[in-house]
Formats: structure tokens, C-alpha cells, sequence
């Protein structure tokens, strides 16, 4: 269960991200909310998972979630660069994350 929560933690990093982008300086109030409520149910998550996953592997791959969702969203909807090099990238923290998981 720890590790499906997790990954929805990781996620809800991903809607953080993407509605403090579009707060624009919280000066916008839905994505204002939006920002603060996903914040406090991905830490939740985070530290619940974190009372039996290993901190190291748990935050690693609550970020590498957060961020390649980030990165996956800025490139199909806000028109980031989509390159081999970003691509090759994603993947590695990807293959580094399921390495942790793997290892764990």
C-alpha cells in the first residue's frame, strides 16, 4: 500500500508543479488552491509512505515521479522542447527510480 501511495504522492507533485506555474506568483486563486491543497496531500503521502520505504528510496522516487511528470506536461502541453538528449534524460531518472524500487 506504501508504495502505491507513493506514486500517487509523486503525481500529485506533478499537479503542484504545474498549478504554481499557472498561479502566476498565487496572484490567480483556483490554481492558488489547487497548488496548496495538492502540496499538502503529496507531502501526506510522502510521509506516510515513508513509514516503510527507506527515506532515501522514497524521496528519490516521489521526486523522479514529480519531475518526469513535470517535464512529460511542460513538453506536451506548454510547448517545451521535445529532444532525444530531454528524452534520454527522463529516461535515466526513470530506470534510476525503478532501480531503487527494484533494490529496495
Amino acid at each position: 500500500m506504501a508504495w502505491v501511495v507513493l506514486i500517487i504522492a509523486g503525481v500529485l507533485e506533478t499537479v503542484w508543479a504545474v498549478a504554481l506555474e499557472s498561479s502566476k506568483g498565487f496572484s490567480r486563486l483556483v490554481p492558488s488552491l489547487v497548488f496548496v491543497v495538492a502540496l499538502v496531500l503529496s507531502m501526506g503521502g510522502l510521509a506516510y509512505a515513508m513509514r516503510s520505504i527507506p527515506l532515501g528510496t522514497g524521496y528519490a522516487v516521489w521526486v523522479g515521479i514529480g519531475a518526469v511528470g513535470t517535464a512529460l506536461y511542460g513538453m506536451a502541453a506548454m510547448g517545451d522542447a521535445v529532444t532525444t538528449a530531454r528524452i534520454a534524460c527522463l529516461v535515466l531518472i526513470v530506470g534510476g527510480a525503478v532501480g531503487l524500487k527494484v533494490l529496495h
